[in-house]
């Protein structure tokens, strides 16, 4: 069985866009890890909390699973095998409550996410001090965003820029990522000359010390408020509960900022 569930949720994975870490996150003890689904720019953090949270339940074990929010919506609502869901944007637990897939009392709003203009290290381009205007440069060939239809994040950067006046300027040199995490990929590999991608992805290794950003301003994109909620079918309720208790714990918050998150309610 246990071979069968893995290859199931493989392929839910694999068509989903999602990536797996290369080992468990925490403790050996429990048969059965918790499945966790979680935005991709929500991995820095998780894998931080993963670490802490291990010292208090040794024998709790937690698989990760990273990709985005609205290709995890889609495959659980099809019937993925997961047991939590962190998302960029609640409103994909909030749906999953309506279709009775998520328990109702387990919702939770974990940080609002930030995004930044990003380009390597090495690049020409003063993100840093020309802010959005770097766009207008006509040096700018490929812009990477995480893909508006399906990513948070990407939603964000299209109503940045359409905040800026530049939408229709750079439409055609955008290259849509599958999730955010990639879209910061298509910059440090070259494939893009600067991108708009999570703060929370630039404030950890490896992106830390390979590039330079600027803060998007709050204001010029609606606000991410990322959100949580624990599936109807999860296996191990009580482990579920641990880990939204801890995410939410003072302990848990700090690691968020740490990374950059704000708080929901924007502090």
């Amino acid at each position: 069985m246990k071979a069968v569930f893995h290859g199931l949720l493989a392929g839910w994975l694999i068509a989903a866009g999602c990536h797996r870490p290369t080992a468990p996150a925490a403790g050996t003890g429990q048969s059965a890890p918790l499945r966790v689904a979680v935005a991709s720019d929500l991995r820095p953090g998780m894998e931080a909390i993963l670490a802490a949270l291990a010292y208090q339940h040794p024998d709790m074990r937690v698989e990760p699973v990273y990709g985005s929010s609205g290709q995890f919506y889609a495959q659980i609502a099809q019937g993925a095998p997961l047991d939590m869901f962190f998302s960029a944007d609640v409103q994909y637990p909030r749906k999953l409550v309506a279709q009775g897939l998520a328990l109702s009392d387990s919702e939770f709003l974990y940080a609002r996410g930030q995004i930044v203009l990003w380009a390597r290290g090495d690049s020409p381009l003063a993100v840093e001090t020309q802010g959005m205007e770097v766009l207008r440069d006509a040096d700018v060939r490929k812009i990477a965003i995480a893909h508006p239809d399906h990513a948070p994040y990407g939603q964000a950067a299209v109503a940045a820029l359409r905040h800026f006046g530049l939408y229709d300027l750079v439409e055609p040199r955008l290259v849509r990522a599958e999730n955010v995490t990639q879209a910061a990929q298509f910059v440090q590999s070259g494939a893009a000359d600067v991108g708009i991608v999570a703060l929370s992805l630039v404030r950890a290794p490896p992106l830390s010390d390979a590039g330079r950003w600027w803060l998007i301003p709050l204001d010029s994109y609606p606000p991410l408020i990322q959100g949580g909620v624990i599936l109807r079918g999860a296996r191990d309720r009580e482990a579920a509960w641990q880990l939204r208790r801890f995410v939410m714990s003072d302990q848990g918050q700090a690691i968020l900022r740490r990374f950059g998150f704000l708080a929901a309610d924007g502090s």
